[in-house]
């Protein structure tokens, strides 16, 4: 496996527990005790994934993730605390993959990584014959096999989940997924967070893909069920 994953949180019981029970499933994990150190981390020894914290010292989780995602689709999964609904928001909104609220299970923690990156070598793996592995619909332009994205002839930048979840709903076109559905198949377990977590992704997707994102045109809205991909393609 040998994959590298960043663990940035102030508290150090966290870092340590995150740390060995990641270790014991194989990856090699770095830890960094504040923002700063994060991104010093993230550019010098950059990992397959990151564990960040929100509310940490120097930088907060806000500013690192907004920071990576100018360059970098690295999936990241923020730490918050317990009952802060609009830090969760916040987090999503600026690129996170996925998030845990404190306390947090550690297996917990383990299943997350876990299925982020089995989505990545999934994807990573896929045949590169592009007939088959391509999609297009007026415009849009989906490469599986070379996990890219183009509006126009324009590249777009997706984070990993962004283009899970554009993937899922372009490759069944006009088929209806709910919240819930889409929660199953993208996060790849039983998942307990709450469908604002697909509200947000698909809002942030339409912000990228979308000519007008008030009036989609490629992932409709199905009010009371939930999204689907609108047409088919060719």
């Amino acid at each position: 496996m040998n994959e590298r994953l960043l663990v940035a949180d102030d508290d150090p019981n966290i870092t340590d527990v995150c740390r060995r029970y990641l270790e014991r499933e194989g990856y090699l994990v770095t830890t960094a005790k504040d923002g700063l150190e994060a991104l010093e981390l993230w550019r010098s020894q950059p990992p397959s994934l990151m564990v960040l914290d929100l509310m940490m010292p120097h930088k907060n989780g806000w500013e690192v993730c907004s920071e990576i995602r100018q360059t970098d689709d690295l999936p990241i999964i923020m730490l918050t605390a317990r009952g802060e609904e609009q830090d969760r928001l916040m987090g999503l909104t600026m690129g996170a993959d996925d998030y845990l609220t404190k306390p947090f299970s550690p297996r917990e923690l383990v299943l997350r990584v876990q299925a982020i990156l089995r989505r990545m070598r999934v994807v990573q793996a896929s045949p590169a014959t592009a007939a088959e592995h391509t999609i297009k619909y007026e415009g849009l332009t989906i490469d599986v096999g070379k996990r890219t994205v183009e509006i126009g002839g324009q590249a777009m930048d997706l984070t990993v989940t962004e283009f899970e979840l554009l993937y899922l709903l372009a490759s069944h076109p006009g088929q209806v997924f709910s919240r819930t559905q889409i929660l199953s198949k993208i996060w790849d377990f039983s998942y307990e967070g709450d469908t604002t977590t697909v509200t947000v992704h698909i809002r942030r997707l339409r912000e990228k893909i979308e000519p007008a994102p008030s009036d989609p045109k490629y992932i409709k809205t199905v009010w009371g069920i939930g999204y689907k991909f609108a047409g088919e393609g060719i």
